[in-house]
């Protein structure tokens, strides 16, 4: 079973290093993020993505952050974040959202956490709209003092290879830094 980030940790995910190194902002913007979009956060945690995503897709957008841990949303709560953005206690494989309901989902740094995967990523392609896209950061599969275990982390061939098993296509890898690495994909 592979581990789950430790939501007494949270302060690390909302640190002022992650967002110089991460920049939400300006990588959901070139991932394609626009105003009035439906913005899927899954494993959401506190709303380091949530919250500028909620200022990109503006009032006329809706944001769904969604998470497993109720500890995550009330931090995310407690931040108090634009009112387009809708918090949703989830379970791994059943995210509260209707189908074909978001433009864009997005799963940061979380991938490498989910039990079954190939289910988990037929249930993200279930609320995508057609033409609509998923995004995955996570962490490049090398040793590393930050991050998940080493034997948890993906490669990139294997996350692209689970997306094509999901029916997901126009997979697209690149890389971010030494650690982490962005893949999108299109539903239909």
């Amino acid at each position: 079973m592979p581990h789950k980030f430790d939501p007494a940790d949270v302060e690390r995910l909302l640190s002022e290093e992650r967002h110089r190194d991460i920049a939400p902002e300006r990588l959901l913007r070139e991932a394609g993020l626009k105003p009035g979009d439906a913005f899927a956060d899954i494993g959401c945690g506190p709303g380091f993505f949530a919250i500028p995503a909620a200022h990109i897709v503006g009032e006329k957008g809706v944001v769904y952050a969604v998470d497993t841990e109720e500890k995550m949303l009330g931090r995310l709560r407690e931040r108090r974040p634009p009112a387009n953005v809708v918090p949703l206690k989830s379970m791994e494989s059943s995210v509260p959202v209707k189908d074909s309901a978001v433009d864009i989902a997005f799963l940061g740094y979380m991938l490498h956490e989910a039990e079954d995967k190939p289910l988990f990523l037929k249930e993200v392609k279930r609320i995508i709209r057609d033409g609509g896209a998923v995004i995955i950061i996570d962490w490049k599969k090398k040793k590393e003092e930050e991050g998940p275990p080493l034997e948890e982390r993906l490669t990139e061939d294997e996350v692209i290879g689970l997306l094509k098993g999901a029916g997901f296509e126009k997979v697209k890898a690149l890389s971010l830094n030494e650690s982490h690495y962005e893949i999108s994909a299109r539903r239909g």
